[in-house]
């Protein structure tokens, strides 16, 4: 039993990683998936999203000075909860001047305007990663906060043999992601504003028949989208370095998160992420670590053969 020990430490430390990461993935696979299962759109800025709201963390914290002043806690939590409806305007307006227009040009069919709109959210990407790289530069810079070298310690079996620490900030930034997805899941299904997106997701014809302005919908659909990565950028940005290009570091992660949990589930969206959190921690016992992208793509490929629509997709499900 002894023998044994050492190993079962091993195994219950990169599980609980691997829930923590998960989770953090999670909340940018919903965010991903609320964008595609409502408005079906293919988001090519996405990780650029979740690069903003890293910088607007450093910015709240370190730039306005809130980490020295009111402490680095309450500095992120404010940065957090700031960031929400911050970028849900920025994704208002990105989607009023530039999406919709397109949307609505005189004579597109739907697929043409969905096309568009595809090339579109790739100019934006550009736009911002060279924005960002202009204003920023391209040296890697992190929060700094102190919980990110600091840990919680679980003691599972009460003897003291094995022990399992938890990241405080990555168990910060899970605690975050749970409640951002059950916050959108609550929207989503228990208000007005949420049956009218899912209606404007489900047949946007009969939407339209019933009153409600599709267009409206999207709008608040992308703001929300927006302002969710930013969020998980905010909180991300306390344990990973990033720079202006961090976003495609990720943005694989969150379609394959999106696919896997199944196209237009938004909540499975985030059950995908867990899932691949898990296998991406997971691999590195039995492998190296840099195959890990490498395993999340075969049991990714073997997931989709034994279930192509993902694992909560349903083929009436679109949101």
């Amino acid at each position: 039993m002894t023998d044994l020990l050492p190993s079962l430490e091993t195994v219950l430390q990169t599980l609980a990683t691997g829930l923590l990461v998960g989770c953090t993935y999670g909340l940018m696979c919903v965010a991903l998936g609320l964008i595609f299962g409502i408005m079906r759109l293919i988001n090519f800025a996405q990780g650029d999203f979740l690069m903003l709201g890293m910088y607007f963390g450093l910015a709240v914290l370190s730039g306005a000075g809130l980490g020295a002043t009111i402490g680095p806690l309450p500095a992120l939590i404010f940065a957090g909860l700031a960031a929400i409806p911050v970028f849900f305007v920025l994704g208002w307006v990105i989607h009023a001047l530039l999406l919709a227009r397109i949307a609505q040009r005189r004579g597109a069919t739907e697929g043409e305007a969905h096309q568009t709109q595809l090339i579109m959210t790739l100019g934006i990407s550009l736009v911002l990663s060279n924005g960002a790289l202009m204003a920023f530069g391209s040296t890697p810079v992190s929060l700094n906060v102190p919980f990110a070298s600091q840990a919680f310690i679980l003691d599972p079996l009460g003897a003291g043999d094995v022990l399992v620490f938890l990241n405080e900030a990555r168990v910060l930034a899970a605690v975050a992601a749970l409640a951002a997805a059950g916050g959108l899941y609550a929207l989503l299904h228990r208000t007005d504003l949420g049956r009218q997106l899912r209606a404007s997701a489900d047949n946007p014809l009969a939407a339209t028949y019933m009153g409600i302005d599709v267009v409206w919908s999207y709008r608040v659909t992308f703001g929300l989208g927006f302002g969710l990565t930013a969020l998980a950028g905010v909180m991300v940005a306390t344990y990973y370095p990033f720079q202006p290009y961090v976003g495609l570091d990720f943005v694989i992660v969150m379609y394959a998160g999106v696919v896997l949990g199944g196209l237009g589930s938004v909540m499975g969206s985030f059950w995908g992420g867990v899932i691949i959190g898990l296998v991406q921690q997971l691999s590195t016992l039995v492998l190296p670590l840099q195959l890990q992208g490498t395993t999340v793509f075969v049991v990714f490929l073997l997931i989709l053969l034994i279930r192509p629509q993902g694992l909560f997709g349903r083929s009436v499900e679109r949101a």
